[in-house]
């Protein structure tokens, strides 16, 4: 066997020994974990009212609404905020050439504009929380009546929150009938960004 061809050997081993030690010093996969199933149990059913908001087409078009107004509110701010990062662009440049006085007077000038900026930032994202939350609440009282009709043509006892449960039989999940029960009844709901104060609270209804 020549040098090269025993260096090569050599070479395969080295590595071949290498992986097994990595892999012996990794723990073994710990085994899956057994399905958690078993009987239904009569009279008690679930409910995800987050799956139902998100997949109900009045959800769904309220979501697209609020992107809507999101985006309207970020151009807002964005308007305001260009001119100021060009005047900041604009000092910058200056900077060397302008007396200490005067550099600090616009960059304080600056600075209360910059801050009205943030303000009206924050204002805005509050608006669009409140507005997101107001719509929530109005498809889930929407909804109520749904789920009522659809827990008792399904004979149930207990309503449980779907996402609260570790395991078992699903079979009495009532999501998708509401579902389809509320885009039966309702498909789009109209509502404009909430206007709230600039001191942050809620405008009175």
């Amino acid at each position: 066997m020549s040098a090269r061809s025993l260096k090569r050997v050599v070479l395969g081993v080295a590595v071949a020994l290498s992986a097994a030690a990595v892999s012996a010093a990794q723990p073994p996969a710990p085994p899956k974990a057994a399905p958690l199933d078993g009987p239904a149990i009569a009279g008690v059913c679930l409910l995800s009212r987050e799956a139902v908001v998100a997949h109900a087409k009045v959800g769904m078009a309220a979501s697209a609404r609020i992107t809507q107004l999101a985006q309207q509110a970020q151009a807002e701010v964005d308007a305001q905020r260009k001119p100021v990062d060009a005047d900041v662009q604009k000092l910058r440049a200056q900077a060397a050439s302008l007396k200490p006085d005067d550099r600090m007077k616009q960059e304080q000038a600056l600075a209360v504009r910059m801050q009205q900026v943030q303000q009206l930032n924050t204002q805005r994202s509050r608006e669009i929380e409140v507005t997101r939350e107001k719509a929530t609440g109005r498809i889930a009282e929407l909804a109520q009546p749904v789920i009522a009709s659809v827990y008792k043509s399904r004979g149930c006892g207990l309503l449980l929150d779907r996402n609260a449960v570790l395991g078992g039989n699903m079979s009495n999940d009532l999501t998708a009938a509401v579902v389809q029960g509320l885009d039966a009844s309702v498909t789009t709901i109209s509502f404009e960004r909430e206007n709230l104060p600039a001191n942050g609270g809620q405008r009175s209804p």
